[in-house]
């Protein structure tokens, strides 16, 4: 009876130890680009001891991976990563662990067992401070009266179609819209994950071109990961 020959990886299987990170990404970290982000997690990892699962095969790597990438320039408390372990450690060991190597503006906040898949992302919603050259009120009511416009239309880029017009207003939730101080602050519910994904800049880019007034700077902050039943994510 021949031999029945096994994968030559076999015997390199080792049972792996899964776990979501929720981490915080601010002030000067806000400007780290995703793959730097990458790179940056790696070598925490490295520094604190922590015993990441590698992938098998030619290219072998260490198993991450973020379910949704934030976009350059957004602060956000509620970034998911999932990382795969070899050894079983405590939540608030893995936490502790890493935060102790952590560069300025990347912190833990919490980790547990990852329960939904990316793939349930749905939507996030986002803080928007702008300041203007109009009062915040003004800047207010002409973003009220950009939402409520029957379309609105940007230019979107594809390999087949070349440029075409996409109506972004069915797919734009206003939470809230006051005027606080010297600021105008909008809370944003957007589409994000797997299916399709809205960015704040491409609707900031519309509304300053509707806008009569100049912006003069925004800061924005990702607050929740919404899933497709309405929970939050993290």
């Amino acid at each position: 009876m021949a031999e029945m020959l096994l994968p030559k990886n076999q015997a390199l299987r080792i049972t792996r130890y899964e776990y979501r990170l929720v981490f915080e990404k601010k002030g000067r970290a806000r400007y780290i680009s995703h793959l730097d982000l990458m790179r940056a997690f790696q070598r925490v990892f490295k520094r604190a001891g922590i015993p990441l699962w590698y992938t098998q095969g030619f290219n072998p790597h260490a198993y991450l991976m973020f379910p949704l990438a934030l976009s350059l320039g957004i602060d956000s408390s509620v970034e998911p990563l999932d990382i795969a372990l070899t050894e079983e450690l405590s939540f608030d060991e893995v936490r502790d662990r890493i935060n102790w190597q952590m560069p300025e503006g990347l912190r833990i906040v919490s980790v547990g067992k990852p329960v939904m898949k990316h793939t349930e992302i749905s939507s996030a919603e986002y803080e928007l401070r702008l300041r203007t050259d109009l009062t915040p009120d003004e800047t207010a009511d002409a973003f009220r009266s950009f939402v409520s416009q029957d379309k609105i239309e940007v230019e979107k880029r594809t390999k087949k179609k070349g440029i075409n017009l996409v109506d972004i207003k069915p797919h734009i939730e206003l939470l809230s819209c006051e005027a606080a101080d010297a600021e105008t602050v909008l809370m944003l519910r957007l589409p994000a994950g797997s299916e399709f994904n809205l960015n704040t800049n491409v609707v900031l880019d519309a509304f300053e071109a509707y806008f009569k007034g100049r912006i003069n700077s925004v800061y924005t902050t990702r607050t929740k990961i919404i899933a497709k039943n309405g929970e939050s994510f993290t």
